[in-house]
């Protein structure tokens, strides 16, 4: 009995010493499957069951599960062996220990002891591991090695390194990731390695999860607008690069242009990258332009920085560089940029520029150059200083900010030979040659419960050629809208004639200066300046009569206020007018009374379907006559005190009395001499058309806009009592406009006593001519390209009717991008024409080849001015004047020779030295990562200007090549 129960103990301590070391997890085993896995802190791994990707804290939970069933499991075996050994014990008289808990059996069971405690111990990484691959996992846990293949992928936080072949190991937490290779030996799948936002490409790549160090080779990432490759390249633990053997290029080609070959370097992404010597290559030529070092910003933050210079040579001034400067990233809202200029013989420059803007609030910027010019040897006739400035100031306010009130700048002002002395603007004629320059500042605000708006400005236009400045400031001025002062607040019956009267009100405020640049600050704000105000209230209704007839009167009360006067008076001694200036208020006013009325007349014409087409609908006619009558009172009458005269008695005992007002050449005017009585007559004519279009719809043309004409009688005068006549025309076909204004003179000229010409009080017409033309001014301009002569023959044979004989080539159909209806199908549009043989709606002719396409644009303007040329004799018989022309015509085009290439042109005819103006041609060429551009000027300002730079920012201010011409050698002032 004891042999049995000695036998069956031992079959029972063999089954549990053999079941433990099949489970114990030191014997390696081998997985092939497809599934997601994580590994612990102690390198061991757990399969999960399902192929649902895992978040983090789910594998963690499960793995934490996964140990707790293990030690649940190893403790109920040691139980169940302590009370076997107890059995045991008690039938051979051995006494138990003690001690109490597990004991330990063999090294299977120690083993598990020292593998539950590992598990417990801390691990160097922070999270768990994620891995996976496409094709199979392999596993050995006696070298502590995983092996993924196909698509391989692993994940740690941030890091994420995907390759076809990657080898894990789990006690160094390292990985070594590998291409793989084809049938023929290509190499797919290389390394992909991204941390955060940055992404990495290699050939083989280890990296260590705990330190956050790795290697790579033949590594290739993008920086912002650069591409950086290198040989061999370390990661350090805080992210920088250190590359050897690396390049760095703006061209985002596989096989690159050109790149910056650099021995040794250190990239720190999203920041910059630093190296040591360096050299251009291009196209695989190595060029000798090599730097010790070089540096390239690649943030993509908002951040302050150098800005390098532009150099080179100008004849009087010397070497140069320009330009360069210090870039400062103040805010979000704002920055500021500082330049300086410098020459090898004195000149010198120095410039800011700053940009603002705050959303829904304002924004503009602004510009400050001065520049000290020395041209010349010193001690020499010929040597001078020039200083030079220019302010320029754009500023605007949202209107979101505040609705009711706006303050907006335009300023571009500089010293009268800045221009001619900044090399900037000898290559630009447009710059140079601009003639008037004009500022304004405004500020306006509007009280709406009152009706009330008020404006205020400054302003100055400048004249280069001779350094005339005219100034205002300030201007001011109040307005308030229209009301009706007898209006009831709450009417009842009809509305009562005199609540028809309206009243307004505009009062302006100026002081202004007319002078020369170098006197303005010398100039006296009393006696140099002008100044005043003037008030203007108008008061006026408006009735209808006989339903058709619309009346208005009106009164129009103007008054100024002065503050100084100049009374005349003949020195008979010295032969000459003395003026007197009085200080002081002076308050000058007018008015006139006013009566108008006017109409309009409408007209219908049927078009004959046999000689218009039957696209033309209908023809309308719409006449407006007005006539109106004007008074005012002689203000030139003693009474009034605004006009005054002197007796003047000349060398030889002549006297006559002169006429003059203290108030001439005052801001506002002054009333004018003699009575007025005058009738007006206005006549307006307006015709339009309606055509039916391509889609039978109704569509209204303009054919003449307007035609109209004015004249007026003056009743009150004693001499010349007919205006002239004024005529005036406008056209709008299409997005053209045509206007043009003439004026007939209405009295002819005759000769005086000494044989002068004058202009007599008999009429032309009552000498049987029309009124005398005094001529006109009319600017034309207009601009061709490809589709417009399709689209002009397209339009007259719609308008005629002839639109069915039109091609489908010239034809163009444009569909609706926004028609709900249009959903796509696979039936054909029964509405769409058939293609002609051998064509095709892909862009391809019937060859096959893309259809020839040359984008261009040709745009003319051409100018005249007719006026009298008084400096001639007058034909007798006629009694007219010879007519001067002014002619001036201008062209300018485009030309797109290519997707690469481009050509602007622009040039003009110059009538009075009969030859070609001056003439710019600017070509360019878009070389993928550079840009070259050839600038030439014909002419007085003759130049050119080569320009050769990279394409990217990162790149532009250091590898570009600019060669200008010297305007010492080639450009002439006059």
């Amino acid at each position: 009995m004891k042999g049995q129960r000695f036998i069956a103990s031992l079959l029972v301590l063999i089954t549990v010493l053999s079941t433990t070391a099949f489970n114990n997890p030191l014997v390696g085993r081998y997985y092939r499957s497809v599934g997601h896995h994580a590994v612990d802190s102690t390198g061991q791994d757990a399969t999960l069951t399902d192929t649902t990707t895992k978040t983090l804290a789910t594998d963690s939970i499960m793995e934490a599960d996964s140990t707790t069933a293990m030690m649940s499991e190893t403790d109920s075996l040691l139980l169940n062996l302590d009370s076997l050994k107890a059995i045991f014990d008690r039938e051979h008289g051995i006494q138990s220990p003690t001690t109490s808990g597990a004991t330990q059996w063999n090294d299977s069971i120690a083993a598990v002891e020292d593998s539950i405690s590992r598990s417990r111990r801390k691990s160097a990484l922070d999270a768990p591991v994620m891995y996976e691959a496409k094709d199979s996992m392999t596993f050995f846990m006696d070298t502590k090695n995983a092996f993924l293949y196909g698509q391989a992928n692993v994940k740690y936080q941030n890091i994420e390194l995907t390759s076809e072949n990657i080898r894990m190991n789990m006690d160094s937490s390292t990985v070594y990731a590998m291409y793989g290779l084809d049938s023929i030996g290509n190499k797919y799948g290389t390394p992909v390695f991204k941390e955060g936002g940055d992404e990495y490409k290699s050939e083989t790549m280890s990296y260590n999860f705990d330190t956050k160090k790795g290697f790579i080779t033949n590594i290739y990432t993008a920086q912002q607008e650069g591409f950086l490759t290198s040989e061999e390249s370390k990661k350090g633990a805080d992210g920088e690069y250190y590359l050897r053997g690396g390049t760095y290029t703006t061209c985002d080609e596989e096989h690159p242009h050109f790149y910056i070959r650099m021995s040794r370097a250190k990239v720190r992404p999203g920041k910059n990258v630093f190296s040591g010597p360096a050299w251009l290559v291009v196209e695989d030529v190595p060029l000798p332009l090599a730097i010790p070092f070089a540096y390239f910003p690649i943030t993509s933050t908002y951040s302050s920085g150098f800005i390098m210079p532009t150099y080179g040579d100008e004849f009087s001034r010397g070497f140069y560089l320009r330009d360069g400067g210090y870039y400062f990233a103040i805010s979000d809202y704002m920055d500021l940029k500082v330049t300086g200029e410098i020459f090898t013989k004195g000149s010198w420059g120095i410039g800011t520029q700053t940009t603002y803007k705050k959303r829904y609030k304002y924004s503009g910027n602004f510009y400050f150059n001065y520049q000290v010019t020395k041209e010349g040897e010193k001690n020499m006739p010929d040597y001078s200083v020039t200083k030079n400035f220019k302010v320029q100031w754009s500023h605007r306010t949202d209107p979101k900010a505040s609705p009711n009130s706006s303050f907006s700048a335009s300023v571009n002002f500089a010293t009268q030979s800045y221009e001619k002395k900044n090399l900037s603007s000898l290559y630009n004629p447009t710059s140079y040659s601009q003639s008037t320059r004009t500022s304004s500042v405004s500020y306006s605000h509007n009280f709406t419960k009152i009706g009330l708006s008020m404006s205020s400005s400054f302003n100055i236009s400048q004249n280069m050629r001779d350094s005339t400045i005219a100034l205002q400031l300030p201007s001011l001025s109040l307005s308030l809208s229209k009301f009706y002062p007898f209006k009831r607040k709450h009417a009842v019956g009809k509305e009562r004639w005199y609540e028809k009267i309206s009243l307004r009100y505009t009062g302006t405020l100026s002081n202004s200066i007319n002078t020369k640049e170098d006197r303005l600050l010398k100039s006296s704000l009393i006696k140099d300046w002008k100044n005043g105000m003037k008030h203007s209230i108008p008061v006026s209704a408006s009735f209808n009569i006989l339903k058709y007839i619309n009346v208005t009167p009106s009164l129009n009360y103007s008054e100024r206020w002065y503050t100084n006067k100049i009374m005349q008076a003949w020195d008979v001694d010295k032969q000459k007018v003395t003026r007197d200036t009085i200080y002081g208020f002076n308050r000058v006013f007018d008015y006139n009374l006013s009566l108008s009325a006017n109409t309009k007349l409408y007209g219908m014409y049927k078009p004959s379907p046999k000689v218009f087409g039957k696209k033309l609908q209908m023809v309308r006619h719409v006449f407006s006559p007005s006539v109106s009558f004007t008074y005012a009172p002689d203000f030139g009458e003693d009474r009034w005190g605004y006009w005054k005269s002197y007796t003047k008695t000349d060398e030889e005992g002549n006297v006559s009395l002169v006429r003059y007002s203290p108030y001439t050449g005052a801001l506002y005017g002054v009333p004018s001499a003699g009575k007025t009585g005058s009738f007006s007559f206005d006549i307006s004519n307006n015709i339009e058309a309606k055509i039916k279009d391509r889609n039978d719809s109704i569509k209204k043309i303009s054919i003449i806009d307007e035609l109209g004409a004015s004249l007026s009688y003056n009743m009150a005068a004693k001499r010349q009592p007919w205006s002239n006549l004024n005529t005036r025309l406008r056209l709008k076909w299409g997005k053209a406009t045509f206007n043009m204004n003439a004026t007939f003179m209405t009295y002819a000229y005759e000769f005086d006593q000494k044989g002068n010409v004058v202009v007599g009080n008999r009429t032309e017409w009552s000498y049987g001519r029309w009124g005398r033309f005094q001529g006109m001014s009319k600017n034309l301009s207009y601009t061709f390209n490809n589709q417009s002569f399709r689209k002009f023959k397209e339009s007259i044979m719609r308008l005629f009717g002839h639109g069915k004989d039109l091609e489908d080539e010239d034809i163009d159909i444009t569909e609706d991008e926004d028609d709900p209806n249009d959903l796509e199908t696979n039936i054909d549009d029964p509405n769409k024409k058939p293609l002609k043989e051998g064509g095709s709606d892909d862009g391809l002719d019937a060859d096959g080849y893309m259809k020839f396409q040359m984008p261009w644009s040709f745009s003319i303007s051409y100018g005249i001015t007719m006026a009298e040329d008084r400096s001639k004799d007058i034909n007798i018989k006629t009694m007219r004047y010879p007519y001067s022309f002014t002619q001036n015509l201008n062209f300018s085009g485009n030309l797109k020779l290519s997707s690469n290439w481009n050509c602007n042109f622009a040039s003009g005819w110059d009538f009075n030295a009969k030859k070609i103006s001056m003439t710019t041609v600017n070509i360019s060429r878009d070389m993928h990562c550079f840009n070259i551009s050839c600038g030439l000027v014909f002419g007085l300002f003759t130049s050119y200007h080569i320009s050769l730079r990279a394409n990217a920012s990162t790149l532009t201010d250091a590898l570009k090549y600019d060669k200008k011409s010297s305007y010492s050698s080639t450009i002439q002032w006059y």
